[in-house]
């Protein structure tokens, strides 16, 4: 974090980082990794020049138990000043996996930032960028110390989903300027965030089902608000 530096592993999230117009600060790959056709079509066609290292070297400076053979080391990319009209807003998301795969169905579903307050996991660690697939670089990603003065400033509906009680997905008014707001399964959203939040929402579940993952739950939402953005 200090230097403001990201580790990305792996041929699909590389071609994403390159696709949006990130240049790497450094290509690392494996003799092996180097030779495979995905990874060695997307250095011939990227004109990339990778420090092969060996398997074992490899092994030490990535994060995944099977290492796929190249990785990057990319500056994280700045936040834009701009207002944004679909945010998501997270708050104590302490998975990276969960993280992760939030901040892909965000840029799946036209979300433009996701903000999460520094009890969050780092949406830039190894974890949470393979769970993002690539989501990091369509979606601008911010990090505050706490969400009350974000939410206070933001220009339009801020709405949350809880588990019981809130009104039903499906009949939610879910139109742009919209910020959604998730916190963590095991303790939700604090009371300050809670009250800071006007609308609460519920999906529709099976009686007997305590909640979702907070992955899960957040995909669902912003599958149901990208049909009713327009």
């Amino acid at each position: 974090r200090s230097e403001q530096r990201a580790l990305i592993e792996g041929p699909h999230v590389l071609a994403a980082a390159l696709a949006s117009g990130h240049k790497p600060l450094a290509i690392l790959a494996t003799e092996e990794g180097a030779a495979e056709p995905e990874i060695a079509g997307l250095i011939a066609k990227r004109g990339l020049r990778p420090l092969l290292l060996s398997q074992g070297v490899f092994r030490h400076v990535v994060d995944a138990e099977s290492p796929p053979g190249v990785a990057a080391e990319i500056a994280i990319p700045s936040v834009p000043k701009r207002a944004a009209a679909r945010v998501v807003f997270l708050e104590g998301v302490q998975d990276p996996s969960n993280v992760g795969a939030i901040v892909r169905s965000a840029a799946a579903f036209a979300v433009e930032m996701v903000v999460l307050d520094r009890s969050c996991a780092d949406p830039w660690s190894p974890k949470a960028l393979r769970a993002g697939m690539g989501g990091q670089f369509s979606v601008s990603i911010a990090q505050v110390d706490g969400l009350s003065t974000v939410l206070e400033s933001f220009q339009g509906r801020l709405i949350c989903a809880v588990p019981r009680g809130g009104q039903a997905l499906a009949k939610a008014d879910l139109k742009a300027p919209l910020g959604w707001v998730f916190g963590s399964e095991g303790h939700g959203l604090s009371e300050e965030t809670l009250s800071a939040v006007p609308l609460r929402v519920s999906i529709p579940m099976k009686v007997a089902t305590e909640s979702l993952n907070v992955a899960a739950a957040a995909a669902i939402c912003l599958y149901e608000s990208f049909g009713k953005s327009s």
